[in-house]
């Protein structure tokens, strides 16, 4: 088949190469001049396996508490926006217990397929994405989120890792740099074979891999309107007039696949949540960390590269409006409190994109419901976790094989 995917980003670099395995022509469109320029660009890097959704019950409290606060962990600003309205409705419906509970088993499931299947391209293309198994320690501040730390480890442990919940001597001695810091935390989570990496540098590997392979990289062009005929959708028409005809569509635009099912009438649970990073050289600062830290009350992420060391994280619900300049200065800041010797601050750079969210943290994942459409977008925070997994999936549900999990909990239709 003839298959356009729409967004360069990990998510949909890793369809079409699988896609393209199966032997489908695939063309990629992307309105940047490259690949993984906007939400794969500067992430936290976090192959975050065992994870699990925002929407939990703690949450709604939360979110009233944070309101203003511009460090706020979830930031929402209220407004008058129909699309914030409706789609938070759906997320508080999934801060229940029993939600929680069954949501965190199905983005568990393919958070743990992923990971494999990112290690086995890595491995088999030789792509260097600056990935570390060094570890990763979570961090609690509040005694009740670390009588979960657990059950956590037990997810994790299902994904084949190692996990412990530590005291603060072990919380130091796995990371050395944050014993100035260990005693505002009740204890940590020590995942001792979690990993990190660059997603902007695995994804511009992979990207090269597939125009290797085939595949057609269409940068700097813009989708105007998804082309239905006689009920099905037919390809693209571009800014500008041209049209990308193809057997068959992938939606993986990010946040901005909204604006294109809209296009079709198509109306997706997605609302952009915005993130922020700030990484610094460490240019042979002493502080530096060598493993990879989470601040869970935060909800921030700390990675450690080769070189560099990189804040990222929280999630601002503030529609597309321009990122917030205190936001920016708080995540730096928390950046220079963690680690005051970790790099020079004098060379940071910051970054902010927009997350594509769905209320229950599930990605929309097949069928769209519209022939000739399917969707591989809705990852959240965990798109570069969850691409390759969700990759392999979609190419499966496209040649009709049954996929190595159960689809159904991802499926686009689910809430309608």
């Amino acid at each position: 088949m003839r298959i356009n995917v729409l967004g360069a980003g990990v998510v949909g670099v890793a369809a079409a190469w699988y896609l393209r395995q199966d032997g489908h022509d695939v063309t990629v469109i992307e309105a940047r001049e490259g690949a993984a320029l906007e939400t794969s660009f500067a992430n936290a890097g976090h192959l975050a396996a065992g994870s699990g959704p925002w929407a939990a019950p703690d949450v709604p409290m939360k979110l009233l508490k944070w309101l203003g606060r511009e460090d706020a962990p979830i930031l929402l600003r209220p407004r008058l926006d129909p699309a914030l309205i409706s789609w938070g409705l759906k997320f508080l419906a999934n801060c229940t217990a029993a939600r929680y509970a069954e949501n965190a088993v199905s983005i568990g499931a393919l958070c743990n397929l992923s990971v494999a299947e990112t290690a086995s391209l890595r491995q088999c293309l030789g792509i260097d994405d600056e990935f570390s198994p060094s570890g990763v320690l979570t961090l609690y501040s509040d005694a009740k989120d670390l009588e979960g730390a657990a059950a956590k480890a037990e997810r994790i442990s299902k994904a084949g890792l190692e996990a412990r919940v530590v005291d603060h001597a072990g919380m130091v001695a796995a990371e050395p740099a944050i014993a100035h810091i260990a005693h505002e935390y009740k204890g940590g989570l020590l995942a001792q074979d979690a990993g990190t990496g660059d997603a902007q540098k695995f994804t511009a590997s992979l990207a090269a891999a597939c125009t290797q392979a085939g595949v057609v990289f269409r940068y700097s062009a813009r989708v105007a309107a998804l082309e239905l005929h006689n009920g099905t959708v037919r390809g693209v028409k571009l800014e500008g007039g041209e049209r990308l005809d193809a057997d068959a569509t992938v939606l993986s635009a990010g946040p901005w696949s909204v604006q294109l099912a809209a296009t079709l009438g198509l109306k997706l649970p997605i609302y952009p949540g915005r993130g922020y990073s700030a990484t610094i050289p460490v240019a042979g600062h002493a502080g530096a960390p060598k493993i990879s830290v989470i601040d869970e009350k935060a909800k921030l992420y700390f990675t450690r590269y080769r070189d560099r060391v990189r804040v990222a994280g929280t999630l601002e619900l503030n529609g597309f409006n321009p990122a917030s300049p205190a936001r920016h200065a708080a995540t730096l800041g928390k950046l220079r409190r963690m680690y005051p010797d970790g790099g020079d601050f004098t060379q940071a750079t910051q970054w902010s994109a927009m997350r594509p969210m769905t209320p229950d943290g599930r990605p929309l994942l097949g069928a769209s419901g519209i022939p000739g459409l399917w969707l591989d977008t809705g990852h959240g925070p965990l798109g570069w976790t969850m691409a390759a997994g969700s990759a392999r999936v979609l190419a499966d549900l496209v040649a009709g094989r049954t996929p190595p999990l159960d689809a159904t909990p991802h499926a686009p239709t689910r809430f309608r």
